[in-house]
């Protein structure tokens, strides 16, 4: 007979918050207890050892005993396709490779992806110190690398510190709600241990008193089916007739893939409409823009001849015009000679036509496909840095005291709120716990009810079997029902205390 006490609702309550040598000798105790009392074959004083136990006649094993589930060999099959397919995806990547080369072999220079600088960007203050110091090492980067490092140590302490100590307040503070949620629990685990105990004396009581009507010396006649009757009017152990399972009708999946297929054509319907729309407010913003164009051209003197070009320009590359509306704008204007326009002309079309554009070079470099280096740090050592570059300007001075103060305060209040924060939640967390474990009580006791009910029904209908039989004694019936009582007493589930 294997006991399990972790099986117990309220033991798992009672154990969630012990240690582990406080949960082991937890254990220890109940499991002694348990196999001296139960799992110990006692001395039986029965005559009929059938009868005393209440043995069926005939109680089949449970089918699953007999299952024998067998691990299916899948062999190296999966293996060896993942390597042929890893194999086959590095043969496809080669020949995509040998394609683009071919591609690239054919295609128009004004066509072809622009060269890109590999830029290596120090955002962290600490990387672009040491790239100062390498690239140019004299006492001022010296001095200001070793002041941010000083600087970084004592950052890194702090924090260390002060995130201890948040974490050993909070833990104090979870030991306080623990210890008052414990405490509050005390009430709700005696409700449950005692409710528990008074479902088991309600059923000895009932029990007994049934009982008592065929076992009493003064009861000479046992009535004949009047246990069957008694049994029949058992909910728990009336036989249910099996029902066949409802087949599923198709037609709510056709109805379903009627519906989604009708979505997908609507839906992309409505996107080819509202594309359709797209389309014509784009054109009429083209037209817009050709109209802007037009007066433009109309209106330029050889005054505004710089300006004009200039804006003549993007306008045109902006609304991608075609060649002969490009030749006719330019050749409209009233300044310029024919080979000014002609290169004006030319150099438009060429950068409508033209796929890309090179980045700033502030940014992205100048093209060249080799390392460039840019420092982006967002850090407030970085001002510490830029004053011990320059320790006469004040301004970096009022800088680094102004963002390392906002810094450190920012933290503090983040850490202090987080700490506030987590103590709330574990404070709401236990009156949570002590509400749904109140709530619980009753859930447990209906629980533990049934059980014992399921336990035990089937051992009273052994009884009245026996009483409707007629052939059993009433010292043997009594010895049934004793047996009866001593299980709804010391029977499973079991009551911890």
């Amino acid at each position: 007979m294997n006991i399990n006490p972790l099986h117990d609702a309220e033991t798992m309550r009672q154990h969630r918050n012990l240690t582990n040598s406080q949960r082991k000798n937890n254990m220890n105790t109940k499991e002694g207890v348990l196999v001296n009392n139960f799992v110990k074959e006692k001395e039986c004083n029965f005559n009929d050892t059938k009868n005393s136990y209440l043995i069926s006649d005939k109680i089949s094993m449970p089918k699953q005993l007999y299952e024998d589930r067998k691990i299916v060999d899948k062999k190296l099959i999966p293996i060896s396709t993942i390597a042929i397919a890893v194999m086959a995806s590095v043969a496809s990547l080669t020949a995509f490779v040998n394609h683009s080369a071919k591609v690239a072999t054919n295609l128009a220079k004004e066509k072809w992806l622009p060269a890109v600088t590999r830029n290596v960007q120090l955002s962290n203050e600490l990387h672009q110190i040491v790239y100062q110091i390498v690239q140019n090492p004299n006492r001022k980067t010296f001095i200001a690398g070793a002041g941010v490092l000083a600087l970084s140590a004592m950052a890194f302490m702090g924090k260390t510190f002060f995130d201890g100590y948040k974490d050993i307040w909070v833990k104090r503070k979870e030991a306080n709600i623990q210890k008052n949620l414990q405490e509050n629990l005390i009430s709700v685990e005696t409700q449950s241990f005692s409710g528990k105990m008074q479902i088991i004396r309600s059923m000895l009581s009932k029990y007994a008193t049934d009982f008592e009507k065929y076992i009493s010396p003064d009861n000479e006649k046992i009535l004949p089916n009047f246990g069957r009757k008694k049994y029949a009017n058992i909910p728990f152990l009336s036989k249910n007739t099996p029902q066949k399972p409802q087949e599923k009708s198709g037609i709510g999946n056709i109805i379903l893939g009627i519906g989604t297929f009708a979505g997908i054509v609507g839906l992309g319907f409505l996107s080819l409409k509202n594309l359709s729309k797209s389309k014509l407010h784009l054109q009429k913003y083209l037209e817009d823009a050709k109209e802007g164009i037009t007066r433009l051209v109309s209106s330029s003197t050889e005054s505004t001849k710089d300006i004009d070009k200039v804006n003549l320009e993007q306008m045109l590359v902006a609304a991608e015009a075609s060649d002969d509306f490009v030749k006719t704008q330019i050749n409209a204007l009233k300044w310029g000679t024919t080979e000014e326009k002609q290169a004006l002309i030319e150099k438009i079309i060429t950068k409508i036509k033209t796929s890309t554009t090179k980045v700033n070079p502030n940014i992205g470099g100048d093209g060249t496909p080799k390392p460039a280096f840019n420092s982006f740090v967002e850090d407030y050592r970085a001002f510490f840095y830029n004053w011990l570059l320059d320790t006469d300007n004040p301004q970096f001075k009022q800088l680094f005291l102004g963002v390392t103060g906002i810094t450190a305060v920012s933290y503090g209040g983040k850490l202090t709120g987080d700490a506030i924060k987590e103590v709330q939640v574990k404070k709401i967390n236990a009156d949570t716990e002590l509400e749904l474990q109140k709530r619980l009580v009753s859930t447990e006791l209906r629980n533990f009810k049934s059980k014992k009910d399921s336990a035990i029904k089937p051992l009273v209908q052994e009884f009245y079997k026996h009483v409707d039989s007629g052939k059993c004694t009433k010292e043997e019936l009594k010895t049934m029902a004793e047996n009866i009582l001593f299980e709804i007493k010391n029977g499973p589930p079991f009551v911890y205390s």
